[in-house]
């Protein structure tokens, strides 16, 4: 499911793959459900490419959202992401507590609580990434 959703450079929320062309995208937004063009030239990043980085590695974004969806039974997260970064970080700990608390920035953090209360009030639940089966030939 996190393959169709996307974030979009210098726009805010998280939209939802609708349609493709050449030199552009057409997506819906989360926040209000309008249809938009994303052209070429903007920055668009599947949910399923982004990870967050640990003491040993990284950890897929899926990974994490799953962590907080299990921690949260599957509810909003209750913290406000404009909290002062010492409680964002005692949160996100609770969530990931191998999470690189130099390299993980409290703005990455209030971005993804954003994102999981953004995909929780939309109905998505499922942060797991499924590939797609080649259709038969």
């Amino acid at each position: 499911m996190l393959k169709t959703i996307l974030s979009i450079s210098g726009k805010p929320g998280l939209y939802k793959l609708i349609s493709q062309s050449k030199n552009m995208i057409i997506v819906e937004s989360l926040i209000d459900g309008k249809r938009i063009p994303s052209h070429s030239h903007d920055k668009v990043v599947a949910l399923s490419d982004i990870a967050m980085f640990t003491d040993a590695g990284e950890v897929p974004l899926h990974e994490v959202l799953a962590q907080m969806c299990a921690k949260e039974n599957g509810q909003k997260a209750p913290i406000d992401p404009k909290e002062t970064p010492d409680k964002l970080r005692a949160y996100f700990g609770e969530v990931l507590p191998t999470f690189d608390r130099e390299r993980v920035y409290p703005t990455d953090i209030k971005k993804l609580i954003v994102w999981y209360n953004l995909l929780i009030q939309n109905g998505i639940t499922d942060f797991s990434v499924k590939e797609e089966s080649e259709p038969a030939k």
